[in-house]
């Protein structure tokens, strides 16, 4: 016989309170608006949790005088989330109640609840929070203020949305609800969320309907099981893992080991020759963030290089999201291991996240997505910023974002015909996106503004193929953007103030008259590439930390041919032409065609002056084919390993083609080399007496972007002195176009030239009041000239700006000019 409703009442040493409760649903049901003459049928499920009192004899007794009640027994305890499993599971109704045996909500409140499932909804949950609640009797205050404390923490990371995911009243639809119990796994106070995360994962609404409660005494719920339940959810989830997800996640960290291993030998002593002077600058980076935060001064802004003008560091790239986080490492074992670290772990995250982007939108082959996230991640584009740029390698927020933007996109799907539900996921999907965002602009702005172009180049191909799709999403996604940004901008508008508008902003940075890729790079194959040439890359591109394209024609090729074999597919037609605009767009303003003098005019043009654009260096453009090449990748894998059991001669020319596309541009480790010595005098700390309060020390010749030792020498010091000069963005001119550097001065320029040229001019009245005036502008405490090359003639060009000889003092030339004597 059909039944129409099942209430479920779990029972644990509930001998004082279970009778009453029994006899007050029985008799609801029998004659309430629910009973007799509506001809409802029902049952009424005890489930007896392995009681130690008189429960079980009670609900016995209740079996035998009427047989629509069943009892199930439990031996012994196994907590809530296993009686109520047993409890549903056994059930039989159309609907299904789950009721606690205190009834703190009346049973009378099931009508409430019974409309809400008639409006289209495949459950009910009774909340204490809504409005229109009724609270008749309330809890210590204590003991309630823990509680909603508990409960805000569950539904935020669990259920957000839900504002009482506890509450012991729900009302399913009963083949849904058995199917949620039947996959179920947690046996305690979780099970509430549990079964709440799966109906949200099948895409069925959930009302949450405002009800009468009362506290009842002797309830089982104490404020601590709020925390259980979230060690219970975090239980949940890290079984969810599987074994060969955490064989990927350590195959990405060896590798990123492997990369980076000639530092890990002696973080602090060894230097990447490649970097040129990026690793000093970021180690400084991040002992200037980590100094700040210990001492509770501004992280946007320093005066500890660019004496006295100062650094705006919003409007350097310290990553402040890394930075930060990293400072208690920085303090403890110094600026080094902390870069080290925060690269290494980066690259390997960064790695993970692309891997479950795939395996979760793409592909469920896992092999075949995480050869992708490999390419994603390890791709010479990423090697080549593995030396010093960790804002370009560390990435794993990018996937996150780009998953969020999607599930905006599947929210109509999800809620269809049912605006509220719709419009709850865009607000919160909306407000998740805005917090990813404001993280990663603290990560990095320019690889944010790259991966919008990406997504923005993806969305308008895939919307072209697919008009239908991008006419049911648009609605969606545009308010979930519209969320998103309202979320973001109070949070990032008085940084970004600072970073354009505040002391030492500038407008944009001069990159040269053309920064783009070469046609021939993105064919050749990377210096660190396994097939890669030196000479070949170094012709090709700007420096080693700017080799921006280099995917290898092996790679092109079999690229080439995947799209060919898939091209009946949407996302294979966005993905690729993804990949073909970003190569183009990274050809500059104006390119020239391989093997000839014809010059063209390039795409990015039209970009070149736009606002944001005009910092971005052209050529960083096709790292964006990286993701999306590696997407493509696993695509072909995927369907290549679809069967492993029917493998063919074919599908083995497959594997092979793919091995032997991706093996020119295997990555090999970064190379290493013993660090400059730091002099003794800044090493054992003599420079002390040299340097008073507000004095800095002056490195002969000054700091700048193509000899930043200096820094180190600072950070070896625990950052005790300043320096003018530097390598940093700031700006120049009148117009305050950025610069790498600071604003030169006349003896910065004279001491620059004579090491640049080995010769020391002649020194006249004009240059030494330059130099006095240069000298006192930098609240200089102390010259100091190092042994290097041509330092005979900076010794030289120095005592005759000063009109006196310097002294040798712990392995450097000095001149002290302390408290101006």
């Amino acid at each position: 016989m059909s039944v129409d409703l099942t209430v479920v009442v779990p029972a644990y040493n509930e001998e004082r309170r279970l009778a009453p409760t029994l006899a007050a649903i029985r008799a609801y049901l029998e004659d309430g608006p629910e009973g007799g003459d509506r001809g409802t049928r029902w049952e009424l499920i005890v489930v007896d949790d392995g009681s130690t009192d008189g429960t079980l004899d009670i609900a016995a007794d209740a079996e035998a005088a009427d047989g629509r009640v069943q009892l199930i027994h439990s031996d012994r305890n196994l907590g809530k989330g296993h009686a109520l499993r047993l409890g549903v599971l056994a059930s039989r109704g159309d609907r299904v109640l789950i009721t606690d045996a205190d009834l703190a909500t009346p049973i009378e409140e099931l009508e409430c609840l019974d409309k809400a499932l008639a409006d289209g909804h495949a459950a009910a949950i009774g909340s204490r929070a809504r409005p229109g609640a009724t609270i008749e009797s309330r809890q210590h205050r204590l003991r309630e203020l823990l509680g909603r404390t508990g409960n805000f923490l569950i539904r935020t990371v669990a259920v957000p949305g839900v504002r009482d995911t506890q509450c012991g009243f729900k009302l399913f639809d009963g083949d849904r609800v058995r199917e949620a119990f039947a996959a179920s796994r947690l046996r305690g106070w979780g099970i509430d969320v549990e079964i709440l995360q799966y109906f949200r994962r099948a895409g069925w609404p959930v009302a949450e309907v405002p009800v009468r409660w009362a506290h009842q005494e002797g309830s089982k719920v104490r404020p601590v099981d709020y925390a259980l339940v979230l060690a219970e959810l975090t239980s949940l989830k890290v079984r969810t893992i599987r074994p060969k997800d955490v064989l990927v996640a350590a195959l990405f960290l060896a590798m990123a080991v492997t990369l980076y291993s000639g530092r890990w030998i002696a973080p602090g002593d060894r230097y990447l020759p490649d970097s040129l002077q990026d690793q000093n600058q970021w180690e400084w980076f991040f002992a200037v963030t980590a100094d700040n935060v210990r001492h509770l001064q501004n992280p946007l802004f320093t005066t500890l290089q660019n004496q006295p003008d100062g650094v705006n560091l919003m409007a350097n790239t310290v990553m402040l999201g890394l930075s930060v986080p990293f400072a208690p490492v920085t303090w403890l074992f110094g600026p080094a291991v902390a870069l080290n670290a925060a690269m290494t772990l980066g690259l390997a995250a960064t790695g993970v996240a692309w891997y479950w982007l795939i395996l979760r939108r793409l592909v469920r082959h896992r092999g075949a997505a995480a050869v992708g996230a490999a390419l994603a991640a390890f791709a010479p584009p990423m090697i080549s910023h593995a030396h010093a740029h960790p804002n370009f390698m560390v990435l794993f927020m990018i996937p996150l974002i780009i998953d969020r933007a999607l599930r905006l996109c599947e929210t109509r799907g999800r809620g269809q015909g049912r605006g509220r539900g719709e419009g709850t996921s865009v607000v919160r999907d909306g407000v998740v996106l805005g917090l990813f965002t404001t993280y990663q602009i603290f990560l990095g702005e320019e690889p944010l503004l790259l991966a919008a172009l990406g997504m923005l180049l993806f969305a308008a191909a895939y919307g072209l193929v697919r008009r239908d799709v991008a006419r049911e999403v648009f609605r969606p996604l545009a308010r979930g953007l519209g969320v998103a940004v309202a979320v973001t901008v109070p949070l990032v508008a008085f940084p970004l103030y600072w970073q354009f508008f505040g002391p030492q902003s500038y407008t944009s940075v001069l990159h040269g008259d053309n920064a783009g890729n070469s046609p021939l790079a993105l064919l050749s194959f990377a210096e660190r590439s396994l097939a890669g040439n030196a000479e070949t890359a170094s012709a090709l591109s700007a420096n080693p930390t700017e080799q921006n394209a280099f995917y290898g024609w092996p790679l092109a090729a079999l690229a080439f041919a995947i799209v060919v074999r898939l091209w009946e597919r949407a996302v294979v037609k966005a993905l690729a032409f993804t990949v073909l605009a970003a190569a183009f767009l990274s050809l500059g303003p104006k390119f020239r065609i391989p093997l000839t003098d014809i010059v063209l005019p390039g795409p990015w043009a039209a970009l070149a002056h736009a606002p944001l654009f005009e910092s971005v260096i052209e050529s960083r453009v096709a790292m964006v084919c990286a993701p999306a090449l590696g997407m493509l990748l696993a695509l072909a894998l995927a369907r290549l390993l679809a069967s492993a059991r029917r493998m063919t001669a074919a599908r083995y020319a497959g594997v092979a083609a793919v091995a032997l596309a991706l093996l020119p541009i295997v990555p090999a480790p970064l190379r290493a080399v013993e660090r400059a010595q730091v002099p003794a005098f800044i090493a054992d700390g003599a420079w002390r007496k040299y340097v008073g309060e507000g004095e800095s020390l002056v490195p002969v010749p000054l700091p700048d972007p193509s000899g930043a030792e200096a820094l180190h020498w600072q950070t070896t010091a625990d950052l005790g002195f300043s320096l003018p000069g530097g390598y940093f963005n700031g700006p120049w001119g009148p117009d305050r176009v950025g610069i790498y550097g600071a604003s030169p001065r006349n003896t910065s320029n004279l001491l620059r030239d004579v090491r640049a040229s080995g010769r020391a001019p002649q020194i006249t009245d004009a240059w030494r009041r330059a130099a006095r005036e240069d000298l006192a502008y930098w609240n200089a405490g102390v010259l100091v000239l190092v042994p290097q090359e041509h330092d005979a003639e900076l010794r030289v060009t120095v005592e005759e700006l000063l009109d006196r000889p310097g002294k040798w003092v712990d392995g450097v030339w000095i001149w002290d000019l302390h408290k101006g004597s």
